[in-house]
């Protein structure tokens, strides 16, 4: 058996334990297969996580960069309060249509605003707006931008909360130092930021699964 079966097997087990679909999280997958949107979704169990994490930093608001088909979405949202609020940024106007229908479908559209456009012109608009500081930034957009990213990030969050990077292995690829893939290089560029800013403490782990290979960090804000 491969090492890859084995990963997709063992991930099966865990979120078909932990993190089982229900209806509306399995039809917002099947919409965006439907609709012919890239399968790079997060995994059930993944999305548990970010719901884990959420509901233990006790948000109230969070931002999500990059909304695909909603499922990452639907998965943070449920951990919001009746009065919470969720802002989602998606730079394609097909995904943020899927996106909508889905988290519609699933009961959270009162909670759940979806935004258009390129983040880096979404996010000073937003900033703009003097909103109540995020208590959870989820980054899962073009990596090439994710320094720029980490850094709106700063500028909307406050003390002790909490910024998630998806996707900062590249299958090992992030340690090549000498590369120039400005997917790797914009993972590299926004994990030594995390490492030396005096306002973030931050980690990075690796994960293998129905995703493959790759893995996510996690920065706490600092004062």
């Amino acid at each position: 058996m491969s090492e890859s079966h084995v990963w997709d097997e063992v991930d099966a087990y865990f979120t078909a334990s932990l993190a089982p679909d229900d209806e509306a999280l399995a039809a917002a997958l099947r919409d965006s297969d439907a609709a012919g949107l890239p399968h790079i979704n997060v995994a059930g169990n993944q999305g548990k996580l970010l719901q884990l994490l959420a509901q233990i930093q006790g948000a109230r608001h969070i931002l999500e960069i990059g909304t695909l088909g909603g499922y990452s979405t639907i998965w943070l949202a449920r951990a919001l309060p009746a009065d919470g609020r969720l802002v989602s940024l998606e730079y394609d106007p097909k995904h943020a249509e899927v996106a909508v229908r889905n988290i519609a479908r699933a009961g959270l559209d009162k909670l759940v605003e979806v935004r258009v456009g390129p983040a880096l012109e979404s996010l000073p608009q937003l900033a703009d707006e003097n909103p109540p500081p995020f208590d959870l930034v989820f980054i899962d957009a073009d990596k090439a931008n994710n320094p720029h990213y980490v850094e709106w990030a700063l500028k909307l969050t406050s003390t002790g909360s909490l910024i998630v990077l998806d996707n900062v292995v590249r299958g090992g690829r992030v340690t090549d130092a000498a590369g120039t893939d400005p997917d790797v290089t914009g993972i590299r560029t926004a994990i030594e930021l995390i490492g030396s800013h005096p306002r973030l403490s931050g980690t990075a782990i690796q994960t293998v699964g129905m995703k493959g290979y790759d893995g996510f960090a996690l920065a706490r804000v600092l004062a």
